[in-house]
């Protein structure tokens, strides 16, 4: 009984050489195409229908589908006769022997509709799930990543075959025998574009209506995009289409895949007019504003996409006329998103910068509010949100600080450059830089919400770039009278000044930035009196010695200023004790 069941029946094996025999006489069709004269346009459609044909048949034959089925042997045969018109009207054309120019044409598109036809017919077969899984030949999984190349090829044409003749599950579990593949070894990507058709019938999925084929199929896309040549094959496969149809449509696993692709794809410029021309930008627009119908993951991915299409000016003022800046600054307060709120706040720099109507777009939408919340000190909000936001308030509200020093932003400043964490604080500082370089306005308010004595404490950082930033923020706020004054009040200010011009404690790296301060303050009596009375007048003194003969040197200047008049007995006190 046992060899009874195993033994192949003599029907299977006709069925088999009518299927071998069906794809020879097609590759011998083909061949002999190329060498016919005459109505070369009528052969050159019959080609390709030919190697349409061929490449479904030879992928029933490799997966040894469909043997003791009758419909398939039933359109074999079809297919066999097909053939043997067609071999007559070659040879009558390749010996010119044919009765009549029309009568040939008419023949030949007769035929050329039947091998439509035949196709056809093999596709509604393979729908109707006549080719059970349980029929095919499983070819072993190679062991990546140290199987040979061959080996690789040989198991991905197999995977090629199955997802062109099978159903829904056989596709589905090709689809995953590749993604598991190309997980192991980076190889089976470039084998697998290397194989003719294999990128094409990966998009073609994308739009395969069942969702757990499309999520495989765009996980399968996804993957190829990693390597430029995958990436330029699905561009030639008009990926960008179905990608965004994906987007638009798919389960949330499959718009994260789909949204990956179109990331990597848009790097380039020419892609991201494809992107907008299939109406990209509405669909991740959408993705970024359905408040809780997309998880954070898909949102920070949207945001990358239009990023990368922000870069074109024409489709950036297509992106505000659909309303990506209101939509951007609400997603940017949301609370409970963090990953999410970056993302947007990373978006709208972009579209900010060296753009002055998008500012004002964002301030007008609420942008200043929203930054400042963000920065409060009393919110739940990560080190590197804050982060983000002190460089969107630089980047964007370049022209309005009487609104954010209005609305508690220098209370959250001063609060970060006393307590921040290192990264916040330094930011916090460069706000700072940035502010007090606005307008006189914020000099002054700077100063009265006591921000000099805290910028001193910054001068005699490790980092020579915070000490710099420092030294500017407070040159610039004791160009005010009144900061001077204040400043002055304090003499431990003047002290850690006057200090820090000793070479031996490292402040050289600064120098000049210390003199213009100091000679600021060297314009006022009580200025004067607290730099005479630091005990660091030597610092001074030595620093004019090693200007030699420059009279102009802040040095001199300053020690000029306070031997000069009334204050030239006290300075010689202090000078020689």
């Amino acid at each position: 009984m046992g060899e009874e069941e195993t033994a192949p029946s003599s029907s299977s094996i006709t069925e088999k050489q009518q299927l071998k025999q069906a794809i020879l006489q097609i590759s011998s069709l083909i061949s002999v195409s190329h060498s016919i004269k005459v109505f070369t346009a009528k052969w050159q459609a019959a080609r390709i229908k030919l190697e349409e044909l061929f490449s479904h048949l030879a992928a029933i034959e490799n997966c040894g589908l469909g043997y003791q089925n009758e419909l398939l042997s039933t359109a074999v045969e079809e297919i066999l006769a097909t053939l043997a018109n067609y071999g007559e009207l070659a040879r009558q054309c390749s010996e010119s022997s044919y009765s009549g120019k029309l009568l040939m044409q008419s023949d030949l598109d007769m035929l050329t509709a039947r091998l439509d036809a035949h196709t056809g017919s093999l596709r509604d077969i393979y729908a109707a799930g006549l080719l059970e899984q349980s029929h095919a030949l499983v070819v072993s999984r190679p062991s990546c990543p140290s199987a040979s190349k061959d080996d690789v090829r040989f198991y991905l044409n197999d995977v090629v075959s199955r997802l062109k003749i099978g159903g829904k599950i056989m596709k589905l579990e090709a689809l995953i025998a590749f993604n598991e593949v190309i997980r192991e070894d980076d190889r089976c990507v470039k084998i697998a574009i290397e194989i003719d058709g294999f990128v094409n019938l990966l998009v073609n999925l994308l739009d395969f209506h069942e969702e757990v084929v499309e999520e495989e199929a765009a996980a399968a896309v996804s993957s190829i995009t990693g390597f430029p040549p995958g990436k330029s094959a699905l561009i030639a496969a008009g990926a960008i289409a179905p990608l965004i149809r994906v987007v638009e449509s798919g389960t949330e696993l499959s718009k994260e895949f789909a949204a990956r692709c179109l990331i990597k794809m848009t790097e380039n410029s020419d892609n991201v007019w494809a992107v907008s021309a299939h109406g990209g930008v509405p669909a991740l627009l959408k993705i970024c504003f359905s408040e809780g119908a997309s998880g954070s993951e898909l949102v920070c991915l949207a945001c990358g996409v239009l990023k990368n299409l922000a870069a074109v000016e024409e489709i950036k003022r297509f992106m505000v006329e659909d309303g990506a800046v209101s939509g951007l600054v609400a997603l940017a307060g949301s609370r409970g998103d963090e990953a999410a709120q970056i993302s947007a706040l990373d978006l709208l720099q972009t579209m900010a910068y060296r753009d002055e109507s998008i500012r004002e777009n964002i301030i007008t939408h609420g942008g200043i509010p929203t930054l400042v919340g963000i920065m409060d000190p009393a919110g739940a909000v990560s080190t590197k949100t804050r982060e983000v936001a002190f460089r969107s308030m630089t980047m964007i509200c370049l022209s309005c600080e009487r609104s954010m020093l209005s609305s508690g932003l220098t209370d959250h400043i001063l609060h970060f450059l006393r307590f921040g964490e290192g990264p916040v604080q330094e930011l916090a500082l460069k706000a700072s830089f940035w502010l007090c370089g606005a307008s006189e306005y914020a000099k002054k308010a700077m100063g009265d919400a006591g921000f000099m004595p805290v910028i001193v404490k910054f001068l005699d950082s490790k980092s020579f770039e915070i000490r710099e930033i420092a030294a500017e923020t407070l040159s610039s706020m004791l160009v005010v009278p009144k900061n001077r004054k204040r400043f002055v009040q304090d003499d431990e200010n003047v002290v850690v000044l006057m200090q820090m011009l000793d070479p031996e404690q490292g402040g050289l790296g600064n120098k000049k930035l210390l003199l213009s301060i100091l000679m600021s303050l060297a314009r006022s009596n009580s200025g004067r009196k607290k730099m005479l009375s630091s005990g660091y007048l030597k610092n001074i003194e030595k620093l004019a010695e090693e200007e030699g003969e420059d009279e102009t040197s802040d040095a001199k200047k300053i020690v000029k200023k306070l031997s000069s008049s009334r204050f030239r007995n006290v300075f010689n006190v202090f000078r020689h004790s």
